[in-house]
Formats: C-alpha cells, sequence, structure tokens
C-alpha cells in the first residue's frame, strides 16, 4: 500500500484550523461546536488542489525520501488503542486506515490488527482525523466517553411519564418527632389544668394556650410563675424563657402559676416611677436624662449603676448585715469600707449570668428578713439548698422594685423590649379589624327623643350621650318602683343591690386586708390596680383597695338610704350609686376623690 495518500489525507484533512493537541486524550476536542460544524462541511480534497497561495504544492521528492514519511501503521494502532477505552463493553471491529468500519472482508483491502509493540510518541504538532470516532458514536448510540462516566439517576421514579413532578409525602422518610412533655399548671383558687407542650414552647405561648382553653381576655399581661413553696420564692418568667428548660431546674416541690401581672413591663412606660435619682450613678457619656437611662441599660458599652443600702443576709449564717451595694454588669458587689467604691473595697456578692431574680413570699418568718421587702438572687444549680441563696432586703418597695427591675434588664437587655414591643405591633396590624362591623339595621338607626309630644332625631352626639345615661337612671328608678308593687322579681331591691356585684371579677368576697395587699403586689404595683372585697369591721359596707404610686390605699364604701332605697357612697353620701358595678363604672370614668381612676382589676381564674 503506498502511504503517501493517507498521509497527506490526514494531514489536510481540517484545513484553516489549529493543531489540536493530544495531552487531553483522543477524545477531549469531541464537544468543541465550532469544530464539529466544520467536520461535517468540510470536502474532501486531492493533495493537488491545495496548491495555492499560503499552500505551495508538495514538491516530487516527498514520496522518494522515507525519512520524512510519517508511520500509518503506528498512528493507526494508537488510535485503535485509544478507542478501545470507548468499546469496553461490547466488542467492536477494528478500523480500517480510511476510518471505516469492518462490515466484512473487502477485496484488496487490508486489515489493521492492534499490535502489541511499544506505542511510538506522538509529536505535538501533528493533527488527529476525529471523523471516525463521530461516526462511531452516530452509530453506536450506546457508547459513551470515558471522560463523562455514566452516573445513575438517583431519583427514577421522577423519570416516568407517569409520575408526578413532586414527591409524595410517603416517598420520604419519616423525620423525628417533636419532642412533647406535660407540665402542670395551677391557678390562684387551687386549680390546675395538665397540659401537653413542645419542647421549644415558651412562657408567652403557655400562656396564650391557657387563656384561649379558659376563655380569658388576651390583654398581655397574663404570666407564668416560677413558684418555691420550700425555699419561699417566686418569680415571674420572661416572655421568651423554655418552660422545659426552666422546669429542668426546679424542686419537685415546685410548680408554676397561672397569674396576672400588669406590672411586668411597666418600666417602660415610666421610669421615672422605677428608677429613683438617688440610686441611679449615670455613667459619663450620658446627660442624666431620664429619657436615655433605659437606652444606657439596653446598650452593651455603657450602663449606668445601681447603688444604695441593702440589708444582706450572710451565706450560711442567720445574721443580716446592712451594707453598702451597687449593681454593675459583671455582677452585684457590696463595699467593704462605708460607701466607697474603689476596686480595693468592693467584693463580689452574686453574679447574674447564670441566676434568675425571685421575691420573697414571707422573709421575715421564713428566714428573718428585717424588712418585707426581700429578694433573692437564686443560682439555676441551687435546687433545694438554701444556704446558696443570696438573700437581700430593700427599706421599702420602691427600692426592691428598682434593685429588681434592673437585674432583669442588665441580664436580658435587649430581650425584654422585644417581648414589651411583640404585642404592640400584633395590636397595630389587627386595629383594622378591632372594629365590630355594624350591620344594615343597624347603621340605619339614629338617636331619638320621645320626651315631648312628638319625637325628634337627636343630632348632637353629646345630647345623645347624656340623654341615654338619662334613660338608664330613668329605667333604674322605674325597675325598683315595680319590685316595690310586688312585680315577678326574686329578689327585693335593696338585696339584689348587695349581692349582683358578686358576679363580677373585680369582687374578691370576704378575704382580709392582708390578703388584698398581697393579691395587688402579686399582680403588678402599677397606677390604678384595684378590687373590691367585704369589709371586715361593718358586715354591711365594702372595701376599695387601690394601688398609687406603688402604694396600696384602702378606702371604704358605706350605703346610705335615702326614700327608702339603699345606696352606696365613698364620699359620705355626696355621690350616691344604685349598687356597685355602678360605683365601678363610674370611678373607671371619673376620678372623683380617689387619688386615680379605676385602671385594672385583679382577676382570678378557674382553670
Amino acid at each position: 500500500m503506498d502511504a503517501g495518500g493517507p498521509v497527506q489525507s490526514m494531514w489536510f484533512e481540517d484545513r484553516g484550523k489549529e493543531p489540536m493537541a493530544l495531552a487531553g486524550g483522543t477524545d477531549s476536542f469531541l464537544h468543541h461546536p465550532y469544530y464539529q460544524g466544520q467536520v461535517e462541511q468540510t470536502p474532501p480534497h486531492r493533495p493537488g488542489d491545495l496548491a495555492g497561495p499560503g499552500f505551495p504544492a508538495p514538491p516530487d521528492r516527498l514520496a522518494g525520501h522515507q525519512e520524512d514519511d510519517v508511520d500509518l501503521e503506528a498512528l493507526v494502532n494508537d488510535m485503535d488503542a485509544s478507542l478501545e477505552s470507548l468499546c469496553a463493553a461490547s466488542e467492536t471491529a477494528p478500523l480500517l486506515h480510511n476510518g471505516q468500519h469492518s462490515r466484512g472482508p473487502t477485496p484488496g483491502a487490508r486489515v489493521l490488527q492492534p499490535q502489541a509493540a511499544p506505542r511510538q510518541r506522538v509529536q505535538r504538532s501533528q493533527p488527529v482525523r476525529i471523523l471516525a470516532v463521530r461516526r462511531l458514536q452516530e452509530e453506536d448510540p450506546h457508547l459513551r466517553t470515558s471522560s463523562l462516566p455514566a452516573i445513575p439517576n438517583p431519583f427514577p421514579e421522577l423519570c416516568g411519564p407517569g409520575s408526578p413532578p413532586a414527591l409524595t409525602p410517603g416517598s420520604l422518610p419519616p423525620g423525628p418527632a417533636a419532642a412533647k412533655q406535660d407540665v402542670k399548671v395551677f391557678s390562684e383558687d387551687g386549680t390546675s389544668k395538665v397540659v401537653e407542650i413542645l419542647a421549644d414552647m415558651t412562657a408567652r405561648d403557655l400562656c396564650q394556650l391557657l387563656v384561649y382553653r379558659s376563655h380569658c381576655v388576651d390583654d398581655n399581661s397574663w404570666t407564668l410563675v416560677e413558684h418555691h413553696p420550700h425555699l419561699g420564692l417566686e418569680r415571674c418568667l420572661e416572655d421568651h424563657e423554655l418552660v422545659v428548660q426552666v422546669e429542668s431546674t426546679m424542686a419537685s416541690e415546685s410548680k408554676f402559676l397561672f397569674r396576672k401581672n400588669y406590672a411586668k413591663y411597666e418600666f417602660f412606660k415610666n421610669p421615672m416611677n422605677f428608677f429613683p435619682e438617688q440610686m441611679v450613678t449615670w455613667c459619663q457619656q450620658s446627660n442624666g436624662s431620664h429619657t436615655q437611662l433605659l437606652q444606657n441599660f439596653l446598650n452593651s458599652s455603657s450602663c449606668p449603676e445601681i447603688q444604695g443600702f441593702l440589708h444582706v443576709k450572710e451565706l450560711g449564717r442567720k445574721s443580716w448585715k446592712k451594707l453598702y451595694v451597687c449593681l454593675r454588669r459583671s455582677g452585684l458587689y457590696c463595699s467593704t469600707k462605708g460607701a466607697s467604691k474603689e476596686p480595693r473595697h468592693l467584693q463580689l456578692l452574686a453574679e447574674l449570668e447564670d441566676s434568675s431574680i425571685f421575691s420573697l413570699i414571707a422573709g421575715r418568718k421564713q428566714y428573718g428578713a428585717p424588712t418585707d421587702y426581700g429578694f433573692c438572687i437564686k443560682p439555676n444549680r441551687v435546687r433545694t439548698e438554701a444556704k446558696e441563696l443570696r438573700l437581700l432586703c430593700a427599706e421599702d418597695e420602691q427600692s426592691r422594685t428598682c434593685w429588681v427591675t434592673a437585674c432583669r434588664l442588665l441580664k436580658y437587655g435587649m430581650l425584654l423590649y422585644q417581648n414589651y414591643r411583640i404585642p404592640q405591633q400584633r395590636k397595630a396590624m389587627l386595629s383594622s379589624f378591632s372594629t365590630p362591623v355594624r350591620s344594615v339595621s343597624e347603621n340605619s338607626l339614629v338617636a331619638m327623643d320621645f320626651s315631648g309630644q312628638t319625637g325628634r332625631v337627636i343630632e348632637n352626639p353629646a345630647e345623645a350621650q347624656s340623654a341615654a345615661l338619662e334613660e338608664g337612671h330613668a329605667w333604674r328608678k322605674r325597675s325598683t318602683r315595680m319590685n316595690i308593687l310586688g312585680s315577678q322579681s326574686p329578689l327585693h331591691p335593696s338585696a339584689l343591690s348587695t349581692v349582683i356585684h358578686r358576679t363580677q371579677h373585680w369582687f374578691h368576697g370576704r378575704i382580709s386586708r392582708e390578703e388584698s395587699h398581697r393579691i395587688i403586689k402579686q399582680q403588678g404595683l402599677v397606677d390604678g390596680l384595684f378590687l373590691l372585697r367585704d369589709s371586715q369591721s361593718n358586715p354591711k359596707a365594702f372595701v376599695l383597695t387601690l394601688c398609687h404610686h406603688q402604694k396600696i390605699k384602702n378606702f371604704q364604701i358605706l350605703p346610705c338610704e335615702d326614700d327608702g332605697q339603699t345606696f352606696f357612697s365613698l364620699d359620705d353620701g355626696n355621690t350616691k350609686f344604685s349598687d356597685l358595678i355602678q360605683l365601678v363604672d363610674f370611678y373607671q370614668l371619673n376620678k372623683g376623690v380617689l387619688p386615680c381612676r379605676l385602671k385594672h382589676h385583679c382577676i382570678r381564674v378557674a382553670l
């Protein structure tokens, strides 16, 4: 066979292209789009057709010099060996010198068999004929290149024509179920309820669940109280605390209480009432205004110090000492030399990071406290040992509230402010839906006056409101006269006026003066918090217990008679009311002789 023709045909097959290197393998350039398009469009040429500018005709001496010839057989054998990796799955026929498959024995054709002789090193400047590889892939589609191994489809069910495009719920493995735990919650009247909660449920979430199940009004003042009767301590859980995590630090005698606390975030509204000026030491960056007080507490770089004298109980002893104490972000310190705040005179009393702040329930009786305004810094690891508790006592209620509030702010910081803002943001979002939608018939109603011979429409809203009040008073008088004349009322009007208030939440019945004060303190010393109870000194009278400026005051409600009818009055008969419901409604709108209006009422619910 003449080797000159095939050599020239192989050399000039892809005219006008750069020589391809073989370093990446024989199939590394198959996917080049420009090259693939030009291969199919390039017609075969003869050696004589390439003569022209830039392509001089080959000299005649080319065929006579064997040292310039290329070993075609070795080159084809090298191509066959490289293509064997493509046909590993099935046996393929060897390639002829023109790149065609061997369909059978062709007369005059020489079949080239792969040799076991060592391959010659192919020069990088030699181009390679790729037509044989392309035709091999076209005729045998099951063949794949060795550089791209076949990857099994991990989702074969998605490739079917009848399968849905998304995974069905049963096709996924079941995930771990959320952990649940039973929590027992007690109310103020001793009733309890076992609630199944998730491990990630916060105190706010549990309160909202109890409010829903108890059919209470959700005014964002319900709290979960951690109560330790054996230690005489209790505290309100913060809204963001996890209930399960807190329960893991409680002893078997401890329990959760469901209670109102109106003073939970009152310090954000009235900081002046919670932080007296003599107890606050301002930092140098502050200008001393109370508007920046809470900002400095929430700021991690600057924080005011709370200072003052406290009664401190020594650890492991029954004695109490009056020391000068200052509260900083790093902890609570006492001075060993008077009121000196020099670093060498300060001694660490307790840290706030791994501790909680509690109020003493009966400090005088259980711990011999000098005052009734005690609080405690309890480490979370302590369950039943009272020796490790840091017990302190303030001189008055305002001082204790200041110390406890400052400890909460230093420990939780911005979390408290976020807990305070979340209910307000929700209320603002739902404000457009809070107003009840009136029906068409209600919108067509107008205020009418039938006092004269003919009725008239009242256009002035103030006149319509006063007319409604007068009509209400007239209705009460008419009902009283009907009862006196022997109507079918089951009770006498005087008896009805003395028992109708017992259906209200703000009436607590026959409780003592001390018990009423304890309830007011538990539910928050805020202005306008009140309750009504039976008087212990006068069986026919009642007592209004009211909180104002963190002080509890009592006002006696005496009965009085006028024209044979019993009334109730707070100001010695100047303002009379037919029953206690009317009295409470009036003082919720008017201050009158009270120091402030009635705003919040103490309530106890049964779970």
